[in-house]
């Protein structure tokens, strides 16, 4: 049984990973610290050098700018440097106008944004930005967590540094288990988990919003179409995904809508929460049932990126779309083996799947995501599961986990240069 102690910790440590994020998380990022740079920096620079970890690069260049109806890392950098707004985090460039977008274009065009891999890190979340004018150079830092500042810097002289980045320190304050989590998630008291209903909600304002326009690939139209209705149907399953699909396609293709983000990523929180909540409302769930289900989805979700990071060769939805198979799990009435083995079957059927960058496309990998979530969570109901004799699955589903991460460290580690190289020499 948990401590209060045990559920205060654990609680905090879902709020400070559950947090709103308006537009992909990578680019917003860099505004973020551009922003910060240029508050410290005094004004608006004439200079800007930017140098960024290699998966946030890959991230940043093909994701829509909300607001703006551009994509990639210039408009983001140029809008953080002209709004500020660093203490807003990563909704910082939310109700923008379309002066303020004006601005934004005549900036890139007038002013020097260079934009560099930085060398020799070992950080997969890194973004340093140098703001330069007449009379300041300004440095700001962030690392380990898209809004955690590591350095800030005015003429050389230090004004914040802090050594331990956020991850390590959310990592080393509160120690997961599969069984802790389970134990979290049907033992504490209702109210005290109600907050994850925000997520919930925010998210199916950004899947509604599919209905209304074209957004990225349509890819939740599509299924919801006419054709795609003969395929697929009109039931539980098809409305999971096109409901999940529809938010990421709205996201990705940069509407102004804000998201619940899970440890940094938008569409992590969106395939963490929307399976969960229409497969719910479309069996009758009650509202606890709902709460808790979310609950063991996305704390299960934050349980693996401890192992993965926030930033990893391997695709997010893999995690998310295992969380949300574990909270369907449950409200199928699943106990704790079941949801086990529902986490074991997603690990052993989609993992490998690679992240090649934040873009349009991520749609299609979240909606095969929650497709396998569906039929893991079908089979883990009844008694199905991978073994330990099979693959990378072992008895253990700590284990397992902790072998999914060391393929989405370790052994995708060249997948991702490789990734990389071909997206920056197309």
């Amino acid at each position: 049984m948990l401590t209060t102690k045990d559920r205060i910790e654990i609680k905090s440590l879902m709020q400070q990973e559950i947090i709103p994020a308006v537009g992909c998380t990578e680019p917003i990022a860099v505004s973020l610290c551009t922003a910060r740079a240029t508050e410290v920096l005094g004004g608006i620079p004439d200079k800007i050098d930017v140098y960024l970890s290699t998966n946030i690069l890959k991230n940043a260049m093909g994701v829509g700018i909300p607001g703006t109806g551009m994509n990639g890392l210039p408009i983001a950098i140029a809008l953080g440097a002209l709004r500020g707004k660093s203490e807003k985090g990563l909704e910082l460039l939310d109700n923008l106008s379309s002066e303020e977008v004006e601005q934004g274009k005549r900036f890139i065009g007038e002013r020097t944004i260079n934009i560099n891999i930085k060398e020799n890190i070992s950080e997969k979340l890194y973004i340093e930005v140098h703001c330069f004018n007449k009379e300041n150079i300004s440095r700001a830092i962030i690392s380990g967590s898209h809004t955690s500042f590591s350095l800030i810097e005015l003429n050389g002289t230090t004004l914040y540094e802090n050594s331990e980045s956020a991850e390590q320190d959310l990592n080393s304050k509160t120690q997961l288990t599969f069984r802790k989590i389970y134990q979290y998630t049907t033992e504490s008291p209702i109210e005290e988990l109600e907050f994850i209903l925000e997520a919930a909600k925010m998210n199916k304002k950004a899947a509604e919003r599919s209905n209304h326009g074209h957004f990225g690939h349509n890819v939740s139209k599509n299924i919801r179409g006419k054709k795609g209705q003969s395929i697929f149907g009109d039931n539980l399953h098809s409305r999971m995904v096109s409901s999940t699909a529809g938010a990421c396609d709205v996201r990705m293709a940069g509407a102004m809508i804000p998201v619940m983000s899970n440890s940094g990523s938008g569409n992590q929180g969106i395939a963490a929460t929307l399976p969960v909540l229409t497969y719910a409302e479309n069996v009758g769930a009650s509202e606890d049932q709902l709460i808790r289900a979310l609950i063991l989805s996305n704390l299960s979700m934050i349980y693996i990126k401890q192992h993965i990071g926030r930033l990893s060769a391997l695709c997010g939805c893999v995690v998310a779309s295992t969380g949300s198979s574990c909270g369907i799990t449950y409200l199928m009435g699943g106990n704790y083996d079941q949801i086990t083995y529902s986490a074991k079957n997603m690990i052993a059927n989609i993992t490998g799947m690679i992240c090649d960058g934040a873009k349009p496309s991520c749609a299609l990998k979240i909606a095969s995501g929650v497709s396998t979530a569906t039929l893991s969570a079908l089979m883990a109901i009844e008694d199905e599961v991978v073994t330990s004799q099979e693959g990378i699955i072992d008895h253990d589903i700590d284990q397992t986990i902790r072998n999914l991460a060391l393929i989405g460290n370790n052994g995708m580690a060249e997948t991702d240069k490789i990734v990389l190289d071909i997206i920056i020499n197309k």
